[in-house]
């Protein structure tokens, strides 16, 4: 008898289908950050990174134009069971001639990216780029009490849902749209309520044009502070979640953008009975918003549990969001794609008894069975997915054979 058929009676016992919860997985589709592989440089603008988010460390092998980048994510996706969808940022974009600006950027500047995606029979999520520009002034763009910068600033949230409208229509995947901004302050402010208002302003201007709500699903996403940013953010949690229950839009919850005592996953169940739809970025905060790479860790396996628990793989977007300099890029994109894969298929595993004890208020019971499930063989219903999915479980060696043969020659 196999390792995979000892687990799976194992899990039988505790009242888990182990193939059932491989089949599930198999379905549930990642959206895959596109700027852990250039450390979140884009191709518009040659600007530092800046709206207080900062990538570290000098790894070799970063890529440097839109070839490589596509090549690594080939390489990244080759390594990634189950299915993927490509997230880009709008600095992303591909000109061929005469950049336009980012206010005037359309959906021929993103062609190459869609012909990438339909030869990979993938979808593509989208997100505006409101950071690493000269257009960003005092650390501020849809807030800005300057009137250019803001109107600029809302033009180009404008053009990005028609891209991501073309996104949809060009693969006949649906588009997560997500909105965020870095705008906030070093320091304690006079107006807080002055810079939210023409926030507010701008976002009901972006979201007045006319797009096909089936096809584009705009996020709001909400962060809590960052570098240069600490006193005061624009967009807050309960600004944030206040704009997307009022005008019908989707909530998106970074879990990196909370104080760090906050948990998302306890968040998602309060945000499913109120929406339809919620969307999640999913990083590793080591004590703020640092944007490590995900891990299988406690907080990744509660999120994917509460996703499972109640039976939302269907109505919530997970994508992840992080960028680390300091190890291989393609490693750092096939460990956290995976733990995130990891996380839903322990939860999977998880039987649905566990709610009824919890109701009979049976708690001894429930802590028992919890912790058996802690021990209970795991690994080997993963290294079946692995198999079915046709995905090797040794990836390191294949990322060090193109980290020797293709990214080591563009330092």
């Amino acid at each position: 008898m196999s390792r995979y058929e000892e687990a799976k009676k194992i899990y039988a016992a505790l009242g888990t289908d182990a193939g059932k919860a491989i089949e599930k997985l198999s379905d549930v589709t990642i959206s895959v950050h596109c700027w852990q592989g250039d450390d979140v440089t884009g191709f518009d603008s040659g600007e530092a990174l800046s709206g207080g988010i900062q990538t570290t460390g000098n790894y070799p092998g970063r890529a440097r134009t839109p070839e490589e980048l596509m090549a690594d994510i080939d390489k990244t996706f080759s390594l990634i069971p189950g299915k993927k969808k490509l997230n880009l940022h709008a600095c992303y974009a591909i000109f061929d001639g005469e950049n336009p600006g980012r206010d005037k950027i359309r959906p021929e500047h993103f062609a190459k990216w869609v012909q990438f995606a339909k030869e990979r029979n993938m979808g593509i999520d989208f997100n505006p780029t409101f950071f690493s520009h000269p257009m960003v002034k005092d650390n501020l763009t849809l807030s800005s009490p300057d009137e250019e910068v803001r109107k600029y600033w809302v033009e180009h949230g404008k053009a990005c849902i028609r891209i991501s409208e073309y996104f949809a229509r060009e693969t006949g995947v649906p588009c997560v749209m997500n909105i965020w901004i870095p705008d906030g302050y070093k320091d304690i402010p006079a107006d807080r309520i002055g810079p939210r208002a023409r926030f507010k302003k701008s976002l009901d201007e972006i979201l007045g044009i006319d797009y096909d709500k089936s096809l584009v699903y705009v996020t709001l996403e909400s962060k809590v502070f960052g570098i240069g940013l600490e006193s005061y953010t624009v967009g807050s949690a309960e600004f944030c979640l206040s704009y997307s229950t009022k005008n019908g839009i989707t909530p998106l919850m970074d879990n990196g953008h909370y104080h760090p005592t906050e948990m998302v996953s306890d968040k998602i169940s309060s945000l499913l009975l109120f929406n339809d739809k919620i969307a999640l970025h999913v990083t590793r905060p080591v004590r703020w918003d640092s944007d490590h790479v995900v891990l299988f860790d406690d907080e990744t396996k509660e999120i994917a549990k509460e996703i499972v628990r109640n039976d939302a793989l269907d109505r919530v977007f997970i994508a992840t969001d992080y960028f680390d300099a300091s190890i291989n890029r393609i490693s750092a994109w096939v460990t956290g794609v995976r733990s995130v894969q990891k996380a839903l298929l322990y939860a999977l595993l998880e039987p649905s008894s566990l709610k009824e004890l919890q109701n009979d208020a049976d708690f001894t019971s429930l802590m028992v069975k919890q912790e058996e499930l802690k021990t209970a063989p795991f690994g080997d219903v993963w290294e079946e997915f692995l198999r079915v999915s046709g995905t090797p479980a040794d990836y390191l060696t294949e990322i060090k054979k193109y980290e020797n043969e293709v990214m080591v020659k563009r330092a």
